[in-house]
């Protein structure tokens, strides 16, 4: 599928923050952004190689791209992410929030740690960035949060994952509240699934998948599906979109 034709100027020269931006899905994202002139800020956590080849890929596209190894567990890694990022850009127009982790348990099953990692990952870590991203948005800017199905559907092997999906999502509400009167856009979107990497970490992956397959628009979804709701997002034909959370499965969750 290729990208879709919102106008190919308009983010031409902006600069994006993709977390989790090496592989999957966030890769997809930044290589989509990268195809329309954006510049790119990516951060990873431990696959150098992977970092590097995503790199040489985006920088094919004429733009800037900075990787940047940072644990998204830990504050202070977030703080000097930022400070390394406003070293070289002077502002930040696009925050992605996108990276994600979590234990496949059931809810019993998880342990205080598992807890912990899960939520500091995929809902207190897109809190913090998108805290120290707004002092860089200094002409407003748009945060767009990477949410799931598992949100609001009970799903196996997903319990802190859903929990910590619902959070993001309410996080995305309170934040396009208190950031419309800086100029900044704040939405959520939901894909169905895809198959990554990170989606085959779940025993179930491949009963997900077929499910999700089976939807009404009857193809499989794509990466490319949701980075071009995410690209739309960013442009200002959505700028009247706020605090919503965009559902992307080709009609799989209306089943």
């Amino acid at each position: 599928m290729t990208n879709s034709k919102i106008n190919s100027k308009e983010l031409y020269g902006k600069t994006a923050l993709i977390t989790g931006g090496s592989q999957g899905l966030g890769f997809v994202l930044a290589k989509d952004l990268a195809s329309r002139g954006t510049n790119i800020i990516f951060n990873y956590m431990r696959s150098h190689d992977k970092a590097r080849m995503a790199e040489e890929i985006i920088n094919q596209y004429g733009v800037e791209c900075l990787k940047i190894q940072c644990n998204l567990n830990n504050p202070s890694s977030i703080e000097k992410m930022f400070e390394k990022i406003q070293t070289i850009f002077p502002s930040l127009d696009i925050l992605i929030n996108n990276a994600a982790s979590g234990i496949q348990k059931p809810l019993l099953g998880q342990s205080e740690k598992d807890w912990d990692w899960t939520l500091n990952i995929n809902t207190r870590a897109p809190w913090l960035c998108s805290k120290n991203a707004i002092h860089m948005m200094k002409s407003g800017g748009t945060i767009i949060n990477i949410t799931s199905l598992g949100s609001s559907k009970v799903l196996p092997y997903y319990s802190t994952i859903g929990i910590s999906k619902a959070g993001i999502e309410s996080l995305t509400r309170y934040m396009a509240i208190e950031l419309a009167p800086k100029g900044i856009s704040v939405n959520a979107v939901s894909p169905g699934y895809i198959d990554t990497r990170a989606l085959r970490q779940f025993p179930n992956w491949e009963d997900m998948l077929n499910k999700t397959n089976q939807n009404p628009a009857q193809r499989p979804l794509e990466a490319q599906d949701i980075a071009n709701v995410v690209s739309f997002l960013c442009s200002e034909a959505a700028s009247m979109i706020r605090g919503q959370v965009i559902v992307v499965d080709g009609g799989y969750s209306l089943l």
